[in-house]
């Protein structure tokens, strides 16, 4: 068992010299070791951890190349995609598509706690004691009720927003022209991500609205997304997935304003404060950066959004058949209060600082895949810019 005891050449070193007779060994001394290192011949497992370093440094190498190989074979089958053409637009839809259906859908525990908290704050004191409860009463599969709805609904409403901001933003910077579009780029972010989320939000009303429902009723009130919107649309009609579209545009719009205008802002900060130009850095300290300034947009996102954030589950759960929109909203306004608007702010200032963080992130990243730049750390595009 040489892992347990000493080996016959170390015995040797050892006792040998000891004896009066003995003659010296013949091979070099070993070099001195610090007192900080194992010796390797009483230890010989000493360097397991250096050989498990170097076989994940291994791995990630042959990660990186192959993740290389597959980026030149989407690029290749893409074909060489101009900035600001359908082709970037359409790449840009599909990336938006990919960061909030994903991220959304992977925090659908958090999201359901923070919704049934919304509408009876009593329900649960804390995350963990709503998952153990919710998991005793209806199993593992309940603690990520409304996935479905929540997948179909923020990858549409993903594929919207991106993709239209970044055609947004092209537009708007060629009506302004490119003193203007520098000068005024602040402004140009807000209007631009406004005008995308505008739309983005036709698409995820609908979704949206099983979801909440899905959440805040138990259990469930219907299997699936299709099982949901036939049956609201079975009981109230078509207007009955869009009854909280108004509210929805009134979390949805400030939030993507302060997302993508705190992010291009932030980003720009970050590269103007770190030396050198943003070409200087490599993939990963790039898609390091989106994460580090999506996730402190999501904070400010969180905080502006939260209010309309709790009268859209109010609106979907507790709305009456036939009740007026503003009829609606005093009367929950007058049961919760200005405090009850802010119910489940932290864990919803957890999620979003999460989801935005991650977003930018796969977003940037699949930006890099397919060989274009990433968001942010450049004046937005002027009619100079167009290729």
């Amino acid at each position: 068992m040489p892992l347990l005891y000493p080996t016959q050449g170390t015995l040797s070193d050892v006792f040998l010299p000891q004896l009066p007779f003995a003659r010296p060994r013949s091979e070099p001394m070993p070099s001195r070791r610090t007192q900080y290192q194992a010796r390797e011949g009483i230890y010989p497992a000493w360097s397991a951890v250096d050989d498990v370093k170097t076989k994940a440094v291994q791995l990630s190498d042959e990660a990186v190349k192959e993740y290389e190989k597959a980026s030149v074979k989407a690029q290749a089958k893409a074909g060489k995609i101009e900035l600001y053409s359908a082709k970037y637009y359409a790449a840009c839809t599909f990336g938006g598509l990919l960061a909030c259906g994903v991220t959304h859908t992977a925090v659908t525990p958090l999201d359901l706690v923070k919704c049934r908290r919304q509408v009876d704050s009593k329900l649960y004191k804390g995350n963990f004691e709503a998952w153990g409860k919710i998991s005793r009463a209806e199993g593992f599969r309940g603690i990520y009720t409304g996935w479905s709805p929540t997948f179909f609904g923020y990858s549409a409403q993903g594929a919207f927003k991106y993709g239209g901001y970044e055609f947004f933003k092209k537009f708007y910077s060629d009506l302004a022209g490119e003193d203007n579009a520098k000068n005024y780029k602040t402004s140009l972010y807000l209007v631009a991500s406004a005008s995308a989320e505008f739309i983005a939000d036709l698409a995820l009303c609908p979704f949206e609205a099983v979801k909440v429902r899905a959440q805040t009723t138990i259990p469930p009130f219907a299997t699936g997304t299709f099982s949901g919107l036939s049956t609201i649309t079975a009981a109230e009609g078509t207007a009955g997935l869009y009854k909280g579209l108004y509210p929805l545009w009134g979390r949805q719009i400030p939030y993507t304003m302060m997302k993508f205008a705190s992010f291009e802002t932030i980003v720009e900060a970050m590269y103007n404060y770190l030396p050198g130009q943003k070409s200087d850095y490599g993939k990963g300290a790039q898609t390091g950066v989106a994460f580090t300034g999506g996730y402190m947009a999501g904070i400010l996102c969180a905080i502006v959004s939260h209010p309309a954030d709790v009268m859209v589950s109010k609106l979907n759960a507790n709305r009456l058949p036939g009740e007026a929109f503003g009829a609606a909203m005093g009367r929950i306004y007058k049961d919760i209060g200005f405090a009850g608007l802010w119910n489940g702010l932290p864990v919803r200032i957890v999620m979003i600082g999460t989801l935005t963080g991650l977003q930018w992130m796969i977003y940037d990243s699949f930006k890099i895949f397919m060989g274009l730049p990433t968001t942010g750390g450049a004046a937005p595009p002027g009619e100079g810019n167009k290729k």
